[in-house]
Formats: structure tokens, C-alpha cells, sequence
């Protein structure tokens, strides 16, 4: 927590197994309270990569696309 505010980090991801792990590992850990991930139904191991390395993972059922995926991120964060 930073000044009594709550950060959250928000990742819409869809097939994102090759950059996943890079860009959790970028993340300023010291300061940031919350990771979440959500998965636009990717059918590679975005998901299960996520999982292991301990972000909290929304997960969409079919593709809804990038808009919608960005507006269910800010709804998790909130």
C-alpha cells in the first residue's frame, strides 16, 4: 500500500504464455498490493502460467475482445 491508497495491477492477457512471466516479473512488487489477470479465452497455458505464479486469475468462457477484456479488468480492480 502507498499513501494509504490500494494498487492493483491489471492484466488483460489472450495467449500471452511467452510474455506473461517477463512482464509479472517487471512489476514493482514492493509497492503493488494486488496482480490480476484476465484471460480472454486463450487456448494456450496463459492461464495455468498465471496460476503458478500466484496471479489471481478472471477468466472470459469465449473471446469477447480487447474492449471488453480492459472493461473487466476495471471492474476486478474496483
Amino acid at each position: 500500500m502507498l499513501h494509504d491508497l490500494k494498487i492493483v495491477v491489471v492484466m488483460p492477457a489472450y495467449r500471452a504464455e511467452k510474455t506473461l512471466e517477463e512482464c509479472f516479473r517487471a512489476i514493482p512488487h514492493d509497492i503493488v498490493d494486488a496482480v490480476l489477470l484476465v484471460d480472454d479465452a486463450s487456448d494456450d497455458r496463459t492461464v495455468a502460467i498465471a496460476q503458478r505464479i500466484g496471479i489471481k486469475v478472471h477468466r472470459h468462457p469465449v473471446n469477447r475482445g480487447y474492449g471488453a477484456n480492459q472493461k473487466t479488468c476495471y471492474a476486478a480492480a474496483l
